[in-house]
């Protein structure tokens, strides 16, 4: 009955955030053909690496047997967080209005606030879920206790994504130079300021974001009753 429930309350998630995916692609191809440049396009495919990690927590929820595989969850655990920091990073894209662009100013800042935000709730769904199925096997509160560490570490990720230019898969393709680079600004932190400032100031605006969606998420779960007047 409960995986029942799960599975519905994912299927409505997957239709509201098909809606807002659809809404993203279709203003940046009416960007596209009005402009007959493909500027922002590369949202989508950023938008599509912060589908991943909802995709891989969606999966241990609607089939929650797969859990029973402590090998297969852990893969998908570690793919899950490798990808995770991607939800995030579309924030970063608002870096790029400082471009010349041939069509107004507000309408670059909708289009990129309207990729960010759905990559943001991509992210933060999918965090649920984590904390969701780490609750059933931790206590809660050392599950919503990884889950803000893990926020910490996805910034960590971004800045790693942004300003040194590594992506997810480099992990396999390049480890020895990423773990270099990790390691530097680990064993050196006061020569990389920009590092901790980006890492500390998002992980807690991350936070702020998630803890607002937790809020809501209880206001909305308090059933209200009335009285006659």
């Amino acid at each position: 009955m409960l995986n029942e429930l799960h599975k519905s309350n994912k299927f409505q998630e997957t239709i509201f955030l098909a809606m807002f995916s659809f809404f993203c692609l279709g203003i940046s191809v009416f960007r596209f053909v009005y402009t007959d440049t493909k500027t922002f396009l590369f949202l989508n495919w950023n938008l599509f690496l912060s589908f991943v990690p909802w995709a891989l927590s969606s999966l241990l929820i609607i089939y929650p047997h797969l859990q029973k595989n402590k090998l297969l969850t852990l893969i998908v655990l570690g793919a899950w967080l490798l990808f995770f920091p991607n939800a995030p990073y579309i924030l970063t894209d608002l870096f790029h209005l400082r471009l010349k662009s041939s069509v107004p100013k507000w309408f670059d800042l909708m289009l990129i606030l309207s990729f960010a935000w759905t990559g943001l709730l991509f992210g933060m769904l999918s965090l649920s879920d984590i904390e969701r199925i780490l609750s059933r096997n931790i206590r809660p509160f050392w599950a919503t206790t990884i889950c803000v560490f893990i926020l910490f570490l996805a910034s960590f990720g971004v800045y790693l994504g942004r300003f040194l230019r590594w992506n997810s898969w480099d992990i396999i393709q390049k480890p020895y130079a990423l773990l270099s680079d990790i390691a530097d600004r680990f064993l050196n932190p006061f020569a990389h300021p920009k590092a901790w400032g980006i890492t500390i100031l998002m992980g807690i605006f991350l936070n702020m974001v998630y803890w607002s969606l937790k809020l809501i998420q209880k206001r909305s779960n308090i059933k209200v009753t009335t009285s006659p007047l």
